[in-house]
């Protein structure tokens, strides 16, 4: 069992690199994205990542705030992350903790009921992440950007980005299948682990590409 325990999210992130073990497949696919990503950035000094699925709830939530925190990690500054959905839920909750446990903390910036606006950081986080559910053409998602789907609903369900300059496919287990059951606090924490350690993929071959 994956523990549970917080951590720093320095040592989550560099630990969850060291524990993928991922197929040929899937390492080509994200080495091909980096690749891209490096080369839109170089030739447009910035670019804007969006990360969609279906309900912006979990995976896309995770895959933001990593690939924010890879950012910062890799001194690659004018990399920007977003994630919205199909649809507009909330942050779950159990997101939430997962990125808590990882050593990440959460502020409410702006209290609702149904969809709460929070900062997102971490230690020594000079600008907090806002996080919280929106649809992928929501006005914070800046514009033009690569969109990357991680799950398949999202991908069948968004045909058409029209301000995409490009499209991956990279799907996650949904954590939500354990909801309400015991392994639930397990089940977080791996998928966080997993995106995490993906994310640290990605942005490691960018940075090696671009110096």
């Amino acid at each position: 069992m994956i523990s549970t325990k917080k951590t720093t999210t320095n040592f989550f992130f560099e630990e969850a690199k060291e524990m993928l073990n991922i197929p040929h497949y899937r390492a080509e696919i994200l080495l091909e994205m980096a690749d891209l990503i490096s080369e839109e950035y170089v030739s447009r000094n910035k670019i804007n990542l969006n990360f969609i699925c279906t309900h912006n709830s979990r995976r896309s939530q995770l895959a933001q705030v990593w690939s924010f925190y890879a950012a910062d990690y890799f001194n690659l500054p004018s990399i920007s992350s977003f994630s919205g959905g199909t649809a507009a839920t909330s942050f779950h909750r159990n997101t939430i903790k997962a990125l808590q446990q990882a050593g990440f903390e959460f502020h409410v910036n702006q209290f609702s009921h149904q969809n709460p606006i929070y900062l997102v950081s971490y230690k020594g986080c000079k600008n907090p992440l806002k996080g919280f559910s929106k649809t992928f053409d929501h006005p914070e998602n800046s514009f033009p950007y690569i969109a990357i789907t991680t799950c398949d609903d999202a991908d069948e369900n968004c045909p058409f980005i029209p301000d995409a300059i490009e499209r991956f496919h990279l799907p996650f287990m949904d954590p939500k299948i354990s909801d309400n059951t015991p392994q639930v606090q397990d089940i977080y924490i791996k998928t966080c682990y997993k995106i995490a350690g993906e994310i640290f993929i990605i942005f490691e071959r960018i940075k090696a590409n671009i110096t």
